[in-house]
């Protein structure tokens, strides 16, 4: 079966051909990312316009890379949320009419849920249930995952999303933007035990705050008379090796708690290389598996879409033309 995905969530435009839920036949993207740079953020209404103005292409694109023509398309997945409002509404609108005017199945996605499927379209499949974990731009979130639609949320971000943090870290220190990647090559220069930052989890749950650590950042690098190269280093080093600690930790407390041996990370976050170190070294001391998706699909993408589009419409998922964007992913249970 082939399924077309279509992810327009945030500043990446994408198209994927997907045959079964795990063969990427293209995978196409456009990033608006150089449009946000000097403003150190996404810009919602300079990201939807590339959307409307891209989306035709990268459809385009995506299906001569899969040597198929549109006809050839079983069904038509779109991501319905979270993400930004304006962003979501173009892929929608655009996959509403595909389906409609090729009179196939509409299959809508959540976002967060995908990021976890992204790290299963491999051969060997973890078995549910399992532990999963959403690290992004704007999300961190823990999650107990019984079935490919069933999540129920263990702990949650209740500030900023480790990646924003990240983001907002570079720029105290003066870095460029997406501050993930940069910081995650920074921190390989620095001393991880040179400043002693806290984060810790939040009250004893398993929920997240990263907005006290980026502050005590702020503050530290104001303190200081000068920054060299080897200061700013060890800051970054520093920050990351905390920030990721409570996210290892809970994680740990998650599987211990519920009995469980597996989890399954994704987001653009699941591509910083200390993190898998982390995880790596926990994994081979306490025994548990770990999946992660290869590096292309740590971003937004439409290949993970597709993938579990595809899952969903075995288990009888169809969406109705009246669908729209779903701007929050979910409560407790989604």
């Amino acid at each position: 079966m082939l399924i077309l995905g279509i992810e327009t969530s945030c500043d990446e435009t994408a198209a994927s051909v997907v045959r079964d839920g795990t063969e990427i036949l293209s995978n196409c993207v456009s990033s608006s990312l150089k449009y946000h740079r000097r403003f150190g953020g996404v810009i919602p209404e300079i990201a939807t316009r590339h959307h409307v103005e891209n989306i035709d292409k990268v459809v385009t694109r995506s299906l001569h890379d899969a040597g198929r023509a549109i006809e050839d398309v079983d069904a038509v997945a779109v991501t319905q949320g979270p993400g930004l409002v304006g962003a979501l509404l173009s892929g929608i609108s655009c996959a509403k009419a595909m389906a409609f005017g090729l009179a196939i199945p509409l299959i809508a996605v959540d976002h967060l849920k995908a990021h976890v499927y992204s790290a299963m379209m491999r051969k060997d499949v973890p078995q549910f249930p399992f532990i999963g974990l959403v690290i992004s731009g704007g999300h961190t979130r823990l999650c107990l995952v019984k079935d490919f639609d069933a999540f129920a949320v263990l702990g949650d971000t209740l500030d900023d999303a480790i990646g924003e943090a990240y983001d907002k870290v570079a720029k105290i220190l003066g870095m460029g933007y997406p501050g993930g990647p940069i910081i995650d090559r920074l921190a390989k220069k620095g001393d991880p035990n040179a400043i002693k930052f806290t984060c810790r989890p939040i009250n004893g749950t398993l929920d997240f705050s990263f907005s006290g650590i980026k502050t005590a950042v702020l503050y530290y690098m104001k303190r200081q008379a000068t920054s060299d190269k080897r200061q700013v280093a060890d800051v970054a080093a520093s920050f990351q090796e905390a920030a990721l600690k409570v996210i290892v930790k809970n994680c740990l407390k998650a599987m211990a708690a519920h009995k469980i041996n597996t989890i399954v990370v994704g987001g653009g976050v699941s591509a910083n290389s200390r993190f898998r170190q982390m995880i790596a070294r926990e994994a081979e001391f306490k025994k548990f598996k770990t999946y992660f998706p290869p590096l292309d699909l740590c971003s937004d993408n439409a290949a993970m879409i597709a993938g579990l589009a595809y899952r969903m419409f075995k288990k009888g998922a169809r969406a109705a033309l009246d669908v729209t964007a779903k701007l929050k992913g979910g409560g407790d249970d989604w």
